[in-house]
């Protein structure tokens, strides 16, 4: 997973100098369509009934990272697609709001394997399969 400049600067200054930092109580997944970079957006599913996840921030939904590698503990399934708009997803983030916001960290899939969402799906991904890594 890599985070973003935002992010990166908040846990810098968490861990050294500032020493405040608070964690979200809720963090909201996105998909995207193309991957962002630290210093930008990337593009994120925007058409086609597509809204981020509300995911409670705890130990249940983000069990304790095992060899370095964290994976999200409960089962993540998006609104259904209204419309082709979902695409080719190729990864997933973390925002602090459920629009707008920041951008905190992403990851792509495992495998870097895209993930086709056509009109009438249900995009949904089951406990273990969205696992990413601190860089």
């Amino acid at each position: 997973m890599s985070k973003t400049n935002y992010e990166g600067n908040r846990a810098l200054d968490a861990r050294y100098g500032d020493g405040t930092y608070t964690k979200p109580a809720t963090v909201y997944i996105g998909l995207f369509l193309a991957m962002p970079t630290p210093s930008t957006s990337g593009t994120e599913v925007s058409a086609g009934g597509y809204a981020r996840v509300a995911l409670t921030n705890d130990a249940t939904t983000f069990p304790d990272a095992v060899n370095r590698l964290k994976t999200v503990g409960v089962v993540v399934t998006f609104p259904q697609a209204t419309a082709p708009g979902y695409g080719s997803t190729v990864g997933f983030g973390f925002w602090d709001a459920p629009t707008g916001g920041n951008l905190q960290d992403y990851a792509q899939y495992t495998g870097g394997v895209p993930k086709v969402v056509g009109t009438g799906d249900v995009p949904s991904f089951p406990i273990g399969s969205l696992t990413f890594a601190e860089n």
